[in-house]
């Protein structure tokens, strides 16, 4: 039977792999450096109004930077968010990363059940063994049925 063609997958010899990141036009590492010259400039500007003698320029300008600082931490905290579904040989491995936490499921090839959870684009729901995961956050949901579509065949091919 000839190989089919994924539109999400990696192949690596008999390995199938799903990468569902989140789209992040900045790294942590950029947030950081813009974060850094946001403060450097917005402490500079505070600074020479101090001098002039506006006192309170500078405290609003920390609460500012403190209140910017909380939005960056909890922005790259979920930046590096996503789903890995892998196949390997006869199993269906699938790690899922939220917030630096990372949980993974193994399931049996031979048993397991890919069904959206409804038919309106939801998440899709990885089922075996008595054990659910969703999976499919990071696609968009027009695109999930074709996603479901994809691991099914590959697990009937692979």
């Amino acid at each position: 039977m000839p190989n089919p063609v994924f539109r999400f997958a990696t192949v690596k010899g008999q390995n199938i792999h799903w990468f569902l990141k989140r789209n992040c036009s900045v790294t942590p590492a950029q947030l950081g450096w813009s974060y850094v010259s946001l403060c450097v400039l917005s402490l500079g500007i505070g600074v020479f109004f101090w001098f002039q003698g506006a006192k309170l320029i500078l405290p609003f300008a920390g609460a500012e930077l403190a209140a910017v600082g909380v939005a960056f931490m909890v922005y790259a905290r979920h930046a590096t968010d996503g789903e890995k579904i892998s196949l390997q040989g006869a199993q269906l491995v699938i790690e899922l990363e939220n917030a630096g936490r990372l949980e993974r499921s193994e399931f049996d090839r031979a048993s397991v059940r890919i069904e959206p959870k409804a038919n309106d684009g939801s998440l899709i729901e990885v089922s075996g063994q008595g054990r659910s995961v969703e999976v499919g956050r990071y696609v968009r949901p027009e695109l999930r049925p074709a996603l479901a579509r994809e691991i099914r065949m590959a697990l009937r091919y692979a």
